[in-house]
């Protein structure tokens, strides 16, 4: 028997993480990924549950996947769905065979195997939470990579299901993060993103308030030849002093920080069960533009909260003007099932919600370029991500993957590389500029553009 899988990962870099860990259980088993699904004998999708749109997402996947099975193919639900949903997932798209949640997702290899009848006496849903010392084999094909420090979430904010989905957060044992870290590099990682639905959580539920710090200073001294640290997911009244100190001090750790605020105004916190202390943010923003003066900040922001005033969104504008963060992801409120805000009253009408989402993305789009203007003649390091038709696009340490801009250049150059690039030219999201003459490619990587 070929023994062929094929996986998509849909939603965050969480699942990402997830599906890399369940690629590699699959592969110890035995079994070979293919890209194609016509020659898997097992088709695994990872959901993604958090909203409304990424259920979509997901329920869409299945059902053409689902549509397209040939006789002996078997179709498996993991991930966010699975976990809240269950069997209402079998349920609502006939053509899947299994379920496996986000708890469970080490159980990889016997659930397909038994779909397959390799093994009779497996279950098709095996139970038992995935524990966060779960050994790990990564591999990965980018010059950049995710690194899960923790998992679930113990933060009460009203309008998010994700303490439904995960659980409370559970922090991943420091040997098993240095681990993955030594994996990671040694596959040639120019860049690990360290990711959590808190980030500056980690160890609170180990009963150490501040651990972060001590985490990223451990991580440097096991990859001592790192490039770039960055760090996502800060919760700002988590955000110790020890914290932007040591982010100052390391030159690895990236001057980038992504503090998601949610709203500026102190009643809408207040309903969304966030902290009200708008006032202690702005000293935060301050304190960390003191300490890394090149920081780039982002947020985000979310429009159309139950309850919310034009007075509570002009707030909110103020805030932005006057923070002028680098860069703001900003997003329309979908209620979720099961979550406190669902039940909130004095709905945002649709029509509103949308007026007051335009509103905040014209005002960010003329700060994101001021603020890219202010890049003109530095020269920044660049991470090549793809080359091709004479230009090679990548990232400098002010831009996250997949959810910020890029910086582009004259020339094509190796993927993975990092190159010295002179800033010549801003746009609302993204740079230009060249590459220093001094700097020659390194050993070609395939080139993607």
């Amino acid at each position: 028997m070929r023994r062929r899988f094929f996986l998509l990962s849909l939603g965050c870099p969480k699942n990402t993480v997830d599906a890399e860990a369940m690629r590699g259980l699959l592969e110890d088993a035995g079994w070979r990924e293919t890209e194609q699904s016509d020659d898997a004998d097992v088709l695994i999708v990872n959901t993604c549950g958090f909203i409304d749109e990424a259920r979509e997402e997901s329920y869409a996947a299945l059902r053409e996947l689902a549509q397209d099975k040939r006789p002996g193919q078997f179709l498996l639900a993991v991930g966010c769905l699975s976990q809240r949903y269950g069997e209402g997932v079998q349920c609502a798209v006939p053509g899947v065979d299994g379920i496996l949640g986000t708890r469970e997702w080490a159980n990889i290899a016997p659930c397909v195997e038994q779909l397959l009848g390799v093994q009779s006496d497996a279950s098709v849903r095996p139970k038992g939470e995935v524990s966060v010392v779960t050994p790990m084999r990564r591999q990965v094909q980018e010059p950049s990579a995710y690194l899960k420090i923790a998992d679930g979430c113990s933060a009460p904010c009203a309008f998010c299901a994700i303490p439904l989905i995960k659980g409370p957060q559970r922090s991943k044992a420091l040997a098993a993060i240095l681990d993955e870290a030594r994996q990671l590099v040694a596959q040639g990682v120019q860049e690990i993103i360290l990711i959590a639905q808190d980030t500056t959580a980690y160890g609170h539920d180990l009963g150490e308030k501040d651990a972060l710090p001590a985490l990223i200073e451990s991580i440097l001294e096991a990859v001592t030849q790192l490039p770039w640290l960055r760090v996502m997911y800060a919760y700002p009244q988590h955000v110790t002093p020890r914290l932007i100190k040591t982010m100052a001090s390391h030159p690895q750790v990236c001057h980038y920080l992504d503090l998601p605020l949610q709203h500026a105004h102190p009643d809408t916190l207040r309903r969304m069960r966030r902290s009200p202390d708008v006032e202690g943010v702005r000293r935060l923003i301050t304190s960390l533009r003191q300490a890394m003066p090149d920081i780039a900040l982002r947020t985000a922001f979310i429009v159309g909260y139950p309850g919310e005033t034009e007075d509570e969104f002009t707030t909110l504008l103020g805030f932005m003007a006057d923070t002028q963060f680098d860069k703001v992801g900003i997003f329309i409120y979908s209620p979720e099932e099961g979550t406190a805000a669902a039940n909130l009253p004095n709905p945002v009408p649709r029509e509103v919600a949308e007026e007051r989402y335009a509103r905040a993305m014209e005002l960010q789009r003329d700060i994101s370029l001021a603020r890219n203007q202010m890049q003109i003649g530095r020269t920044l390091k660049m991470l090549v991500e793809g080359a091709g038709q004479g230009i090679s696009v990548g990232r400098c340490y002010r831009d996250a993957p997949e959810i910020d801009g890029y910086v582009l250049m004259r020339g094509e150059w190796p993927v993975g590389q990092m190159v010295k690039v002179e800033i010549e030219h801003a746009m609302e999201y993204d740079l230009e500029g060249q590459v220093l003459s001094e700097q020659t490619p390194q050993v070609a990587t395939t080139n993607r553009l």
